[in-house]
């Protein structure tokens, strides 16, 4: 498990290094053990981490393309989507929660949101529009990739080009954010008020003005008119000192699974893509969390087996990997032959 989902090695290839040493294991035998030990404990887990996750305030959300096989009524090659869900850079509790669903329509986020109410980071895909009680906060990292796409590919003939001096306003509100880090966040809504807030207006201006003046199908035209159309919810993260500038949060959380799906390239069963999302949310909570994932997977293959949480579910609150007893037992720099002793 720790080599498929940390390391990004696929099961064939492990199968082939457990022969080389003498141990002929299947891959099929592989994947059954991951599937089963994910429905049997480690979904139960996620689903717990899940429901803290919907009392925070401020959550991030983004999603990227799975192949699945086997999936009902639908052919091999269709496209299926892992949804990534994750608490605000600003929270107590780290977490990250994988969620496998066969598209990408807003009625997945909002099945999984139900119950939700905040701040929430997302790009600008309009099926998270159907997510209610929620304000939108939108990213200002799309938006500048929007204007660095725009720029000649002549680096010689950047300088003082229009897309250049959007990518200097956007580059300035980053850098007022990176000296409010250590800020309470009632302190950090207000320094943003005062010194961002005027940096955005003039932004806002500079675009207005500056649209009647670029072609509309420009890459240019493009990047000032997404600007523009999404102001709203690019203004959102202002209301509360919790929310953030970008959702780099959430697309740097889900690059592991992108990473390992280069490797192993499909799941192999819906089953298989359930158990996976469980198993990459344990584990990038528990990095989340500066947890070693090894030694907070095998805390929990010694310790949920012997927990009734099918009748007392709050049973797995203290396996949660910001609780004090798991930090000390699996942090970073803890020996891996300690945890049984």
């Amino acid at each position: 498990m720790y080599q498929k989902y940390v390391n990004a090695m696929p099961l064939y290839r492990q199968e082939k290094e457990w022969e080389a040493l003498g141990i002929p294991i299947s891959r099929a035998t592989l994947a059954n053990w991951m599937i089963l030990t994910a429905r049997d404990h480690l979904i139960p887990l996620k689903d717990r981490m899940a429901r803290t996750m919907k009392q925070e305030e401020v959550l991030h959300a983004d999603e990227t393309p799975v192949q699945v096989m086997g999936e009902d009524g639908r052919s091999n090659t269709a496209t299926s989507y892992m949804w990534l869900y994750a608490t605000g850079e600003h929270s107590d509790h780290p977490i990250r929660i994988f969620d496998y669903r066969p598209g990408r329509g807003g009625k997945y986020p909002r099945a999984f949101l139900k119950g939700f109410k905040g701040y929430l980071h997302t790009d600008a895909y309009a099926g998270y529009d159907q997510v209610p009680d929620i304000t939108r906060c939108l990213c200002f990292a799309h938006l500048r990739r929007n204007f660095i796409d725009a720029l000649p590919k002549d680096k010689a003939k950047r300088k003082g080009t229009l897309s250049e001096q959007a990518i200097t306003y956007c580059n300035a509100l980053f850098a007022a954010e990176r000296e409010m880090k250590e800020l309470s966040d009632e302190e950090r809504r207000r320094k943003r008020l005062e010194q961002e807030k005027p940096i955005l207006e003039e932004f806002w201006g500079w675009l207005e003005k500056t649209e009647p003046t670029v072609l509309p199908k420009s890459a240019l035209g493009q990047a000032v008119s997404y600007a523009l159309k999404y102001k709203e919810g690019f203004m959102a993260y202002l209301e509360d000192g919790k929310c953030s500038l970008s959702n780099n949060l959430a697309e740097n959380a889900i690059r592991p699974f992108t990473i390992g799906r280069k490797n192993w390239l499909f799941s192999a069963s819906p089953k298989g893509a359930e158990a996976s999302a469980a198993i990459y949310s344990i584990i990038e909570t528990a990095k989340a969390n500066g947890l070693d994932p090894y030694l907070y997977l095998e805390y929990l293959f010694e310790h949920l087996p012997g927990l009734p949480v099918n009748r007392r579910p709050e049973l797995l609150d203290r396996l949660m990997p910001w609780m004090p007893k798991i930090q000390e037992a699996c942090g970073k720099g803890k020996s891996r032959n300690s945890i049984c002793e």
